[in-house]
């Protein structure tokens, strides 16, 4: 088998593991994150109603944050959904991973949202 189809069928087959346990609703939604090379992103989703109910990126104006693929932006990030949880009203999340491991970035967002105020 191709090797790249076979990184993709482990990283598909970690993502529904994760998955399969957790279920989004409006009181606690589900805290997703997705990891590229330049930036992080994460979003609260609603998945009853499958709506976005608060999103934060690293991906936003060149004077904000140079750089978007490092420890230290992600912990941005993650301070910047909980602000924007907070102005939505949710204090509680179940935290999505999808396939990434849960260190590094993964970790920084995490940290950084339960410093915000955020719940797991």
């Amino acid at each position: 088998m191709n090797p790249q189809k076979l990184k993709d069928r482990q990283r598909q087959r970690r993502r529904f593991h994760v998955r399969k346990r957790i279920v989004g609703t409006a009181e606690r939604p589900r805290l997703t994150v997705f990891r590229s090379s330049k930036h992080i992103y994460a979003q609260l989703i609603d998945d009853l109603t499958g709506r976005t109910l608060a999103s934060a990126t690293s991906a936003v104006k060149r004077a904000e944050r140079a750089y978007g693929g490092n420890v230290k932006a992600a912990k941005a990030v993650g301070l910047k959904l909980a602000e924007a949880a907070k102005a939505a009203g949710i204090t509680r999340a179940a935290f999505d991973r999808g396939h990434y491991r849960y260190h590094g970035r993964i970790k920084a967002l995490a940290d950084g949202a339960r410093e915000g105020g955020l719940q797991f």
